[in-house]
């Protein structure tokens, strides 16, 4: 499953170590595809503490949960698990195939403290989650989660995941959109789409780009943002950077539909469910009016 693996002592820490030369200082970089925000946010212990009360009053994390229990209801519910029982009845069942299939992992990227993972774990599923933030990840083994395995890693970065190990995948309230770059974001759908079985579903939230055009502030955050990615060859139509939980520059950004679309396509992922989301994200919508954001299922 694992071609690397990184290590999650209670001790370890980002900060430069003094014994370090001066060169390996200047050489340092942030994670590809890590804003300057984003790094704050990822090591900030306070916000990790408080992270549980924060999601329990945003109704996005309501709905967001609720689909990921109809989408993933558990290892023998869904397509792949019918496709196994035809297999039995005409004969063709498969040892090899039956071992590996002991354990139906899920990716939960950008875990947070686990709040998806543990619905999927309380589903039957094992789950892989992963995040950036070591306090998150704190929080995560701290609620000792049966099935659940924490790992430290950058989503751009996920090549050390073998290929069609896990059973499906769910990127959450809006942490694609934390991921800085268009072509970082297609190297992270098409690692996912890699390491997913054929036939696997990804589940992902989105914010819509265009829900801005309900108010004046946003109307004007969006002309800002088009005249800036005219302009700086480094922001993108949909860049964001605002206040967020006591940090002054968190990056998000938001999307439009065809943004969207042509990104999972690009990363070999095919659309099987939009669901569109009321401006507040309290509920899923059906017929039209301006969607806030988007939970997708793609195959």
């Amino acid at each position: 499953m694992f071609q690397a693996k990184e290590t999650l002592d209670d001790d370890e820490t980002f900060a430069p170590r003094t014994a370090r030369s001066e060169p390996a200082q200047n050489a340092w970089r942030r994670p590809v595809g890590v804003s300057v925000g984003t790094w704050r946010y990822a090591h900030e212990g306070t916000i990790a503490s408080r992270y549980d009360d924060f999601v329990a009053a945003t109704p996005l994390c309501r709905v967001d949960l609720q689909m990921t229990a109809e989408v993933f209801p558990g290892p023998s519910s869904g397509p792949q698990a019918a496709n196994r029982a035809t297999s039995d009845l005409e004969g063709q069942a498969n040892p090899a195939e039956d071992a590996a299939s002991e354990k139906k992992w899920i990716l939960d990227l950008g875990c947070g403290t686990g709040r998806a993972s543990a619905v999927l774990s309380e589903a039957g599923y094992d789950v892989l989650a992963v995040d950036l933030s070591l306090p998150m990840l704190a929080e995560v083994r701290q609620r000792q989660l049966p099935r659940v395995l924490p790992m430290r890693a950058n989503l751009v970065e996920l090549e050390c995941l073998a290929d069609s190990f896990a059973t499906g995948a769910v990127c959450l309230f809006s942490t694609l959109g934390m991921i800085q770059g268009r072509e970082n974001r297609r190297r992270f759908l098409a690692n996912v789409r890699r390491i997913v079985q054929p036939g696997g579903q990804f589940l992902l939230h989105v914010h819509n780009r265009y829900a801005a055009v309900t108010h004046s502030a946003g109307r004007r955050q969006l002309i800002a943002s088009r005249m800036k990615s005219w302009l700086q060859k480094d922001i993108e139509f949909g860049d964001a950077v605002y206040p967020y939980r006591g940090l002054p520059d968190m990056f998000l950004h938001q999307f439009s539909r065809r943004e969207l679309t042509a990104d999972l396509r690009h990363g070999g992922w095919q659309v099987a469910q939009w669901s569109r989301l009321s401006l507040d994200s309290s509920q899923r919508m059906a017929g039209t009016g301006i969607a806030g954001g988007f939970l997708v299922v793609a195959e």
